[in-house]
C-alpha cells in the first residue's frame, strides 16, 4: 500500500518522510545518467532521437539524451524505491516519468534554440519533477501547494547539487 500525503499545512513526519522519499527517487532518476557519462566516457552513448532532427531542422532531444542515460535512470529509481520504503514500482513510475520530462525539457530547449547542455533556469528543472508528481498525485493524494512546495525543493536541490558535483568535477557544467 503506498503511503499518503497530508496537506502541507499538515507537514509532519510522515509528510517529511514521503517527501524525501520521493526526493530521492528522483535525485536517483536524474543523477544517475550523469554519473554514467562520468564512468563510461562515450561508451554506449546513442541518441535516444537517433540524430533523428525535427521539422524545424534542430535535433529533436540532441546528443546528451542518450539511451544509457534513460534506461540507467529509470533502472536507478526503480532499484532505489525499496531501499526507501516504496514499492519498485513506484521507482519505475517516478523514474520513468521523470526522464520524459528531462526529455520534454531537451525538446523544449531545441524548439527555442537552446544547445544541447545550455542552461534555461526552471525549464531544466521543473519538468523533471512537476510531471512525476502530477503522475503520482492521485495515488498519493498530493495537494497542489504541495506539488508547489515540493516542485520548488527539488529545483532549489538540484541547483545545488549540481554546483557541488561540478566542483568535484563529476558534471561538466555547474547547472
Amino acid at each position: 500500500m503506498i503511503t499518503r500525503i497530508p496537506r502541507l499545512i499538515d507537514m509532519g513526519p510522515e509528510a517529511v518522510h514521503i517527501t524525501a522519499q520521493i526526493m530521492i527517487l528522483l535525485l536517483a532518476a536524474n543523477g544517475t545518467p550523469v554519473l554514467l557519462e562520468r564512468i563510461s566516457g562515450d561508451r554506449f552513448q546513442h541518441p535516444l532521437d537517433g540524430g533523428c532532427r525535427f521539422r524545424d531542422g534542430r535535433p529533436w532531444f540532441g546528443p546528451s539524451k542518450t539511451w544509457r542515460g534513460f534506461v540507467g535512470g529509470v533502472l536507478a529509481a526503480t532499484a532505489v524505491a525499496p531501499w526507501v520504503g516504496l514499492p519498485w514500482s513506484v521507482g519505475l513510475s517516478i523514474g520513468t516519468v521523470s526522464l520524459l520530462g528531462d526529455l520534454a525539457s531537451s525538446f523544449l530547449k531545441r524548439r527555442l534554440g537552446i544547445p544541447p547542455s545550455g542552461m534555461a533556469l526552471g525549464l531544466d528543472q521543473i519538468p523533471e519533477v512537476l510531471f512525476p508528481l502530477l503522475w503520482i498525485r492521485e495515488s498519493f493524494h498530493l495537494t497542489w501547494s504541495y506539488i508547489a512546495w515540493a516542485t520548488l525543493l527539488f529545483l532549489v536541490a538540484e541547483l545545488g547539487l549540481s554546483a557541488v558535483l561540478y566542483r568535484l568535477h563529476i558534471r561538466k557544467r555547474p547547472y
